[in-house]
C-alpha cells in the first residue's frame, strides 16, 4: 500500500480522517524556491528536453497519474514510460498554466498542452490533428527539486478530440441541459 495513504488510514479522529496530512510540515518560506523550480520546470518541457529533466526532477521523484497515465518511480521511468511516448504521441506541444496556486513547498496548477496529433496515443493512429490536452498537477519540491508530482491528464477529452468516445455514449454529460 502507498505509505501516504497509509499515513491518512492511521491519523483517524472522532469526526473522521485528519485532513492534509501531507502538508502539515509545509515550510512557507519555500515559496519562491518552489514557483522558480516550477516556472523552470514548464520551460523545460516546453523545449521538449528530455535528457536534462533531472535539472528540476528528484532522481527518486515519484509521478503519480490517473488512469491511463500511470505511475512512474523515478526520474527515469518518467523519461522512458511517459516523456517519450508522449513526444511520439504528440508534436509541436506547447504547455500553458492557467493557474497556480504555490504555498510553501507545494505548487498546484492547472492548463493545457496543444500539441499536433502526430503518433499512436491509446490505440488511435495518427491524425494530425491539433487538439487541447488538459491537465492538472501537483509538485512538491523539496531543495529546488519535484520529488512528487500528482497528475490528473483528461485523456477522455483527448480521445474525444480524435473521434473516438472512450465512454462509449455512456458519459454523464447526457445529463447536462442541451440549451
Amino acid at each position: 500500500m502507498n505509505s501516504n495513504v497509509e499515513a491518512v488510514d492511521v491519523i483517524m479522529t472522532e469526526i473522521g480522517p485528519v485532513q492534509g496530512v501531507l502538508t502539515q510540515d509545509n515550510h512557507l518560506d519555500k515559496t519562491q524556491e518552489t514557483e522558480n523550480t516550477i516556472d523552470a520546470m514548464v520551460q523545460g518541457l516546453n523545449d521538449h528536453d528530455i535528457e536534462n529533466m533531472g535539472r528540476f526532477f528528484s532522481d527518486s521523484f515519484r509521478w503519480m497519474g490517473n488512469a491511463g497515465c500511470g505511475m512512474k518511480n523515478g526520474l527515469n521511468e518518467f523519461k522512458d514510460n511517459w516523456q517519450r511516448p508522449f513526444q511520439a504521441a504528440f508534436s509541436d506541444k506547447v504547455c500553458i498554466d492557467e493557474a497556480r496556486v504555490t504555498q510553501g513547498e507545494w505548487c498546484a496548477a492547472f492548463g493545457r498542452q496543444e500539441a499536433l496529433h502526430s503518433g499512436e496515443f491509446m490505440g488511435i493512429e495518427a491524425t494530425g490533428k491539433r487538439v487541447e490536452i488538459r491537465y492538472m498537477d501537483f509538485w512538491k519540491v523539496v531543495d529546488g527539486k519535484i520529488v512528487d508530482n500528482w497528475v490528473m491528464v483528461d485523456f477522455p477529452h483527448v480521445m474525444r478530440q480524435l473521434g473516438t468516445d472512450p465512454f462509449d455514449g455512456h458519459g454523464w454529460e447526457k445529463f447536462d441541459p442541451t440549451d
